[in-house]
């Protein structure tokens, strides 16, 4: 008589997705991906749909907006908005990635002032090239670059134009400076430190990394993943901002209700004489329609939320 093979406990059950709608300002921690810190979260709002909005690397902490169900609609707003971050940057030491989880790959001497770095920041202002680490998730032909900077290949790396709004010191403790950066979408704080350190003639690496802002949301807006696991679903519900959030910048148009019906249909509908450009859009009741564009007084849907959200 052959003996049978034990059977396998049941998994658990799966708990029920449901619809969620709004953006979640994440605090994100140091060591987690982007990905794994949303699906954490997405996990703990038993959501259906979720998405991020720029991503952090598991060194860095700090705003990490996600966006729940109709928000993901208008997550775009908040990848392209301008960024700020304060980062610690060791001069004296380059590292393999430009960061603290790269083998140290170089040492120099960083004898200079707070004064000269100042100095050397100011120069950094404006717009500014910028060729991406060989350590990032940009593609070529196909892969991201960072696997094949693990093997050892070099690939082109072309610079792309980026904007530092502001950049200056907040701390300086040799070797190491505080630095606060705003910065527009594609900016790489790891390369700027390394440019910084460049133009001083020395080498350097960051150290930490935290961003403070994306477009209009700060930090201090900002909620842990060990903070939303000790609450319950309506706490955690009440921590989320509107779907039209990532819109806030925009600003806002208000059309009856035949207006509303024509865009919700496909059509083009009649705009203000003097509207012109892209606008957070509602109808009657302050109900959100969608982000809009207006032009010669005619006026286009360019994503439409749902009716009944």
């Amino acid at each position: 008589m052959t003996a049978g093979r034990a059977s396998s406990p049941p998994r658990p059950a799966r708990a029920p997705r449901r619809r969620v709608d709004g953006v979640l300002l994440l605090d994100k921690p140091v060591g987690l991906s982007s990905n794994v810190a949303l699906q954490r979260a997405k996990r703990l709002y038993a959501a259906e749909k979720a998405g991020h909005t720029g991503t952090l690397d598991p060194l860095a902490t700090g705003l990490l907006p996600l966006c729940f169900g109709e928000a993901t609609k208008f997550a775009q707003a908040l990848l392209d908005a301008p960024k700020a971050y304060v980062a610690t940057v060791r001069f004296g030491t380059a590292t393999s990635t430009g960061d603290a989880e790269g083998e140290v790959v170089r040492t120099a001497e960083a004898a200079f002032t707070r004064a000269d770095l100042e100095a050397v920041l100011a120069r950094f202002l404006g717009t500014i090239q910028q060729i991406p680490p060989a350590y990032s998730a940009l593609k070529f032909e196909g892969r991201a670059h960072y696997e094949y900077a693990r093997r050892g290949i070099d690939v082109p790396r072309v610079a792309r134009s980026v904007e530092i709004a502001a950049v200056e010191v907040r701390d300086w403790s040799p070797p190491q400076a505080v630095i606060r950066v705003a910065c527009s979408k594609g900016t790489y704080i790891r390369v700027l430190a390394e440019d910084i350190a460049g133009a001083l003639g020395t080498c350097g690496h960051l150290v930490a990394l935290r961003r403070t802002a994306t477009g209009p949301f700060t930090i201090d807006g900002g909620v842990t993943l060990d903070a939303l696991e000790a609450m319950d679903m309506k706490e955690r519900d009440a921590r989320l901002l509107p779907s039209d959030a990532p819109l806030s910048p925009l600003a806002r148009l208000d059309v009856d209700l035949a207006t509303e019906q024509a865009l919700r249909a496909g059509r083009v509908g009649r705009a203000p004489p003097d509207a012109s450009g892209r606008y957070r859009c509602y109808g009657p009741s302050d109900r959100f329609v969608g982000l809009v564009e207006a032009s010669a007084a005619a006026l286009r849907s360019v994503r439409l939320a749902r009716t009944d959200s």
